[in-house]
């Protein structure tokens, strides 16, 4: 008998990606496809929702060409959060969608704080007003297209526009409406107050379902584009955050996920909501009491469980300027070669010490949002002398981007409780010189996965629990989630970063009025 198989999709900013798995977490099949973003003016991030479907519907056929219709039992979706998807009456997308990353919100903000009041927002949402976040981008559209908005009737997330061409299911997860700053978190359902301070319809947003929850099936007319299977059933799935906490397998308290892409995120479970709780808890050594606030709370994956995430903007995105800044020729050759340039990036941070000779590096290049909410810090580089070499720089980076994970650590596990184990994924699992690094900097050993394949595993995950394969998401995990090494911070490193540690947070405190005073450029993410 062919295995059975479950399908996640994954629609991300640059692209969408689907995989293929069996009940043992074995990849089958996966399809990547590309596309790109609008930046109409600075600050601002659009793209067609048009290219979302269009992006899973090549990888669908491809999936289907490699593995048969037949041998799919479910779908799931996952997907970049916050971005806003206005629909008309007749299903029709009224104007681009504003992602994750758009900076235009930050009148509307402010004025979302003043309505609901700032600690009542954050009492209910478990966040503050962030301009990456959904509402603030429907006020937006209320106040500049009026027109727009008149014909609005459906508000819908990046994933779930997908949902809709697949199934015609106007639904969505509790993890990806967490980050709509419309969701009473603790209740897991819609804020009736929060729509009542902002005078918006409830009627206009999605159902609400937990993530493996099935939402509907493939239609007739999404199978002829596809290739799947009319009745395919189709579960709700989550945000790409909580979608990638579940292919690492943290599904319990006591397991963090570190992840390491473009951005770095950690991610712990708790069995309650963790934002009542940073009122009452004392922040980690020279940070701020209101850094416990920059600490988002969401609904988990797991129906019951929520998770405290703090996200750094730039981390891997840190490792490409540098890349792109100090070895643009390096890298151009070993494209030639078919290797790759981080090879030699890594090798040169091995050849200094660690502190990098006094070198250090605060990984602000895009603003930050975790432990400082500012989208007007820059990067730096504190104590560069003559000494320095670029193998420094290289050192320092990726201390610097480690130093920023222990500060989402630090004050993640104040508000959901010290983590057992930690698992690390994406980019900064691959080097073992970075990961002992990020080891030495946290002050804990990173178990590696064994199949590190981000929210699509995730998504396919749970459509295997939504079909019936699995009685519930932990049991699934322990069936799918294949896990590898350890790495153990190196002997003599924790208890020199830990000395630096605080030299780096105080250097947070110095630079950042510079850039207010000054503001350098225009704000690429963050408030």
């Amino acid at each position: 008998m062919a295995a059975e198989l479950f399908v996640g999709i994954d629609v991300g900013t640059t692209g969408c990606r689907a995989l293929a798995v069996d009940a043992e977490g074995v990849v089958r099949a996966e399809a990547t496809t590309e596309y790109g973003f609008a930046m109409p003016r600075p600050g601002w991030t659009e793209q067609d929702p048009e290219e979302w479907w269009s992006g899973a519907v090549r990888c669908l056929r491809s999936l289907v060409a490699q593995v048969g219709a037949g041998a799919i039992r479910g779908v799931g979706l996952t997907g970049q959060m916050h971005g806003s998807v206005f629909l008309d009456g007749r299903g029709a997308v009224i104007r681009p969608a504003l992602l994750w990353n758009d900076q235009r919100t930050v009148a509307q903000c402010d004025a979302i704080e003043a309505r609901v009041g700032s600690e009542r927002l954050y009492a209910l949402a478990g966040n503050p007003a962030l301009t990456g976040f959904t509402a603030p981008k429907l006020l937006w559209l209320r106040e500049h297209e009026p027109d727009a908005y008149a014909r609005l009737a459906h508000l819908l997330l990046p994933k779930d526009y997908v949902r809709f061409r697949l199934t015609g299911a106007i639904a969505t997860d509790v993890t990806d409406a967490s980050g709509t700053l419309l969701l009473d978190v603790a209740g897991r359902r819609w804020s009736q107050e929060i729509l009542a301070a902002l005078d918006i319809d409830e009627r206009i947003l999605p159902a609400l379902y937990e993530s493996a929850d099935v939402t509907g099936a493939v239609s007739e007319e999404a199978a002829r584009a596809t290739g799947l299977a009319a009745g395919t059933p189709v579960v709700a799935g989550a945000g790409d955050q909580a979608a990638g906490a579940v292919a690492a397998g943290a599904v319990t308290p006591g397991i963090a996920a570190v992840a390491v892409g473009t951005s770095g995120v950690v991610f712990l479970p708790s069995e309650e909501p963790v934002h009542p709780r940073a009122d009452d808890v004392a922040a980690p050594p020279g940070l701020e009491p209101e850094s416990l606030k920059t600490v988002h709370s969401f609904c988990h994956a797991v129906p019951g469980l929520w998770h405290a995430m703090g996200v750094m903007l730039s981390a891997g995105g840190s490792l490409r300027w540098l890349r792109d800044a100090l070895y643009a020729a390096e890298a151009a050759e070993a494209a030639r070669q078919g290797a790759d340039v981080y090879d030699r990036i890594t090798a040169d941070a091995a050849e200094v010490p660690p502190g990098a000779e006094g070198l250090l590096f605060l990984p602000y290049l895009a603003g930050e949002r975790t432990p400082h909410f500012d989208p007007f810090v820059r990067g730096s580089f504190l104590g560069l002398s003559l000494g320095h070499r670029r193998q420094h720089l290289a050192r320092a980076v990726r201390e610097g981007i480690a130093f920023g994970l222990r500060d989402c650590l630090d004050l993640v596990r104040r508000l959901a409780g010290e983590p057992a184990e930690v698992r690390i994924m994406g980019g900064g699992a691959k080097s073992e010189v970075w990961r002992e690094i990020i080891a030495a900097v946290l002050g804990v050993p990173l178990r590696r996965l064994g199949v590190d394949e981000g929210p699509a595993l995730g998504a396919a995950i749970l459509a295997a629990v939504g079909v019936g394969a699995f009685a519930d998401v932990r049991s699934a995990c322990q069936a799918m989630v294949r896990l590898g090494s350890v790495t153990e911070p190196p002997a003599s490193w924790p208890s020199l970063y830990e000395a630096l540690l605080l030299a780096y947070r105080g250097a947070y405190r110095q630079v950042a009025p510079v850039f207010r005073e000054a503001p350098i450029g225009p704000p690429n993410e963050g408030r």
